[in-house]
């Protein structure tokens, strides 16, 4: 008689030790260090030195805090850490994280060797701190990164490329020490034919182009950055020139019909921008459930102290039930975060957008939340003198950037039903 088969275990949705104690520590910096200067570096639309210097002596901003968490063998690091950074204020909390994204770039690119090399070169130490920058988007591309217009030239004598163009809306942009940009080195191939490189300090040709004065995330800067002639040695090419050759072999062959294109060009068909934004927007949508979740908690708090014709304005249905639909908003696009986040580290496909569901869903949670926590407070929600108002700035920014909401509809759109819909 054969054993009964035994009953699986239950999924648990509990977080273990390690990620209970991420949690606290991230959550009481962010209590104690970025909240108070939080409305400070608002106003002041400067990029927070001083602040970020003390996420370095914590060792949140550092090499090994990004290591750690993208060493998580459950993908949830990132999306613990990155909710309760945003919860504290986002403009600090994506000039804490803005490196990252560069990071994200080298290690979706580089070898292993480049990885070691240039990821602690963005992030310095205490008291010498470095910044990292990553450059995609482009003043007459915006979302069609297939009209990226920034070139990158082999000088074979001397074994450099040069790169011309201009780069916008670069978090970090040319404040930083290290830039990864992305160009067009075979405009034949449109998103196929691009490769990331790194700009070592102190390369001359690289220069800020305008600094941009923002709706929200002021604490962030965000600046063009111009290329003429910016020449970096052939080592900069990120996963190095025989490999970028096989890729642009294999996409000339699958454009011409060849059977010499037997084998894949990889994540979104070899496009270096896209590959960054792929392992990058599960934790884009964490940062938005911080803010959401911040404005709730201020809302919750007001609608239990505030008190209209006799009592807490949270006995009135409407207040309470928008109160509900915010809170079940938040706990739905934490679910769909965190199942991205491990479906990522798993290295599960995203058969279904899954990354981009997380980032649409929680982006534009933010955006309902912190507008709801503005109507709860009336006119004080209005106001600089509650947070809500900053908050409601703030959110706005994640139904634009890394993937505006409609280019995250157009990728699920495509997963979903399998034809080119444009």
């Amino acid at each position: 008689m054969s054993e009964p088969t035994p009953t699986p275990a239950p999924p648990s949705f509990d977080l273990d030790q390690d990620h209970v104690d991420l949690r606290a520590w991230v959550h009481g910096f962010a209590a104690e260090v970025i909240r108070p200067a939080a409305a400070e570096w608002d106003e002041r639309e400067e990029f927070p030195w001083p602040v970020v210097e003390e996420a370095a002596k914590a060792g949140i901003y550092s090499v090994d805090f990004i290591v750690a968490q993208a060493l998580d063998e459950t993908g949830l690091g990132f999306p613990v850490s990155m909710e309760e950074l945003f919860w504290g204020d986002a403009g600090i909390g994506l000039s804490i994280v803005g490196t990252s994204l560069a990071a994200a770039g080298v290690r979706a690119s580089g070898t292993d060797e480049q990885v070691a090399e240039w990821v602690p070169a963005m992030y310095g130490t205490p008291g010498d701190l470095k910044l990292g920058a990553f450059c995609s988007s482009e003043p007459d591309a915006g979302s069609d990164v297939g009209a990226m217009r920034t070139r990158a030239t082999y000088d074979e004598a001397t074994d450099e490329w040069v790169l011309n163009g201009t780069k916008t809306w670069a978090t970090n942009g040319g404040i930083a020490d290290v830039h990864v940009v992305t160009a067009v080195v075979d405009p034949d191939l449109r998103t196929r034919g691009q490769a990331s490189f790194v700009v070592p300090p102190g390369t001359t040709g690289l220069g800020q182009g305008q600094k941009f004065h923002k709706h929200g995330i002021r604490a962030s800067h965000t600046a063009e950055v111009v290329l003429d002639n910016v020449r970096v040695p052939g080592r900069c090419l990120l996963g190095g020139k025989e490999r970028l050759d096989a890729r642009l072999a294999r996409a000339r062959a699958l454009r011409d019909g060849s059977s010499l294109a037997s084998s894949g060009t990889g994540i979104n068909g070899g496009n270096a921008s896209m590959a960054t934004f792929e392992r990058t927007r599960p934790s884009v949508g964490a940062q938005a459930i911080g803010i959401a979740r911040a404005a709730y908690e201020v809302a919750l708090d007001y609608a239990k102290t505030r008190e209209q014709f006799g009592k807490p304005i949270i006995e009135n249905q409407a207040i309470a039930f928008a109160l509900a639909d915010m809170a079940t908003s938040i706990e739905a696009s934490r679910l769909l975060v965190w199942r991205a986040a491990w479906m990522a580290r798993q290295g599960r496909t995203f058969e279904n957008a899954e990354g981009s569901m997380s980032k649409l869903f929680a982006g534009e949670t933010a955006v309902r939340v912190t507008g709801q926590a503005m109507q709860i407070l009336g006119g004080n929600g209005f106001t600089r003198e509650y947070p809500v108002e900053r908050m409601a700035r703030d959110a706005k920014i994640y139904t634009i950037f890394e993937g505006t909401s409609e280019i995250q509809r157009l990728v699920i759109a495509r997963s979903i039903s399998g034809a080119p819909i444009r």
